[in-house]
């Protein structure tokens, strides 16, 4: 194999040394709120910098668990899915 191919295999895309999709749903989660709740009530944004620190430090840990958890979140949305059974029976059957 190449080298290329093992390389990315090996090593997920990472920002800020937090796996990819988890820090982008960190972020798009807490960037509108920060916004939000500055522009409604008038918070002081420096606790929402903190929330995000935070929540970045916590991507960054399950990232060093659990490398590829971006893959694993992608294909979990992919698979999960329930099938229209073609006859009456408890549970979900993906054969007739």
């Amino acid at each position: 194999m190449r080298e290329m191919i093992l390389k990315a295999v090996a090593n997920p895309p990472k920002i800020l040394w937090g796996p990819f999709v988890p820090v982008m749903l960190n972020v798009g989660i807490q960037f509108p709120m920060l916004f939000m709740m500055v522009g409604a009530v008038n918070v002081n944004p420096i606790v929402f910098m903190a929330m995000i620190i935070a929540g970045h430090t916590f991507c960054v840990f399950l990232g060093v668990k659990e490398p590829h958890i971006s893959a694993m979140i992608q294909a979990f949305g992919k698979a999960n899915k329930t099938s229209v059974n073609l006859y009456k029976v408890k549970g979900n059957k993906f054969a007739p």
